[in-house]
């Protein structure tokens, strides 16, 4: 080369173009902050044909030319790109794992606890045959006697007439559980056949319960329980049948009593009755000698406890198990007070 020649253009490779496609040749994807502004320069801030004279080729591929404008734009989306996507799917990773850990953790702790301490098992368990019981004596309902038979409590009712038994062992059955309710015969002789009045009606369970009393089987403590239904006149030629529920426990010194829900009685069957009814008898103080249950089974053509159920649709059966679970939530509350 001639002595004269000026050589401020720069050696042989600094007049080489970079490569189009830099990505590949960039070994470190990672890029600093402090690399941006200078990838990111604009090109306007260097004048054209200002190269230094002893580059090295990569310097000469980190730094372009001005003229690829589009090459350095492309070089930053790309090397920025992955970097900020490992920043972001890593954090949350590790922040997702710790957080399960305590979640997992909280809700073992909250398990044992809860099992510990409450019982859940036991009440998962009782409630689990609860509903298998429900499901038995929904398909045969005699299946209730020996399922929920049984326990600390027992009830003696005062009559053998399942009609009154029944409701009174399933009222007693829901409000405590278990209960063995047995029925005995008794006779009542001091009281009309068809109570009239509140004192008629009240006095014929009590002599229900003095006739069971003086059974020899029975315990002289044992909880009894009779059922004595009665006319009521609550206006002129305005009658109504219901029954009175009285319970006596003289181990506890326990005597309550409840009634059942009124049903009308049309007055021209108390009018048959009343003329039934001899002038001598013996018991007229109490009642009548005729039942009206009887008359109103003749007219209705059904038999003697259901006439309630065909002249309202309410069975007589639904209105004493009704008065009698009001009667054992009380009798419960007497004996085990809150």
């Amino acid at each position: 080369m001639p002595l004269g020649v000026s050589t401020s253009t720069g050696n042989l490779l600094s007049n080489v173009a970079p490569p189009t496609a830099l990505p590949s040749f960039i070994s470190n994807p990672g890029i600093t902050l402090s690399e941006r502004p200078n990838t990111l320069e604009p090109p306007m801030q260097k004048k054209p044909h200002e190269h230094e004279p002893n580059k090295s080729m990569l310097n000469t591929i980190v730094q372009p030319k001005p003229l690829q404008q589009e090459t350095p734009q492309t070089v930053a989306t790309t090397v920025v790109t992955p970097s900020t996507q490992n920043v972001q799917t890593t954090v949350p990773s590790e922040s997702v794992a710790q957080d399960s850990g305590m979640v997992g953790g909280g809700l073992l702790s909250w398990v044992k606890e809860t099992v510990v301490n409450s019982n859940v098992l036991s009440k998962v368990a009782e409630k689990a045959k609860n509903s298998v019981n429900t499901m038995i004596t929904t398909l045969d309902p005699q299946m209730r006697e020996f399922i929920y038979s049984g326990g600390d409590m027992e009830i003696v009712v005062a009559s053998d007439k399942d009609i009154k038994i029944s409701p009174v062992r399933q009222a007693f059955q829901t409000v405590f559980g278990k209960a063995t309710v047995t029925g005995v015969s008794v006779e009542s002789s001091a009281i009309a056949a068809q109570p009239v009045g509140f004192a008629a009606g009240v006095k014929g369970a009590e002599e229900r319960i003095n006739s069971a009393r003086n059974i020899p089987t029975l315990s002289k403590d044992i909880p009894i329980i009779a059922v004595e239904n009665f006319l009521l006149e609550v206006g002129e030629d305005k009658w109504y049948d219901l029954g009175v529920i009285l319970l006596n426990d003289p181990k506890r010194n326990v005597n309550l009593q409840t009634f059942t829900q009124m049903t009308p009685v049309p007055s021209q069957i108390v009018t048959m009755a009343q003329e039934a009814t001899p002038e001598d008898y013996p018991l007229k103080w109490s009642g009548l000698s005729v039942t009206v249950g009887s008359l109103m089974a003749t007219n209705l053509q059904v038999p003697h406890n259901e006439w309630h159920h065909a002249l309202t649709g309410v069975s007589r059966r639904d209105l004493i198990l009704l008065a009698v679970q009001s009667l054992a939530g009380i009798y419960k509350n007497t004996i085990n007070p809150v």
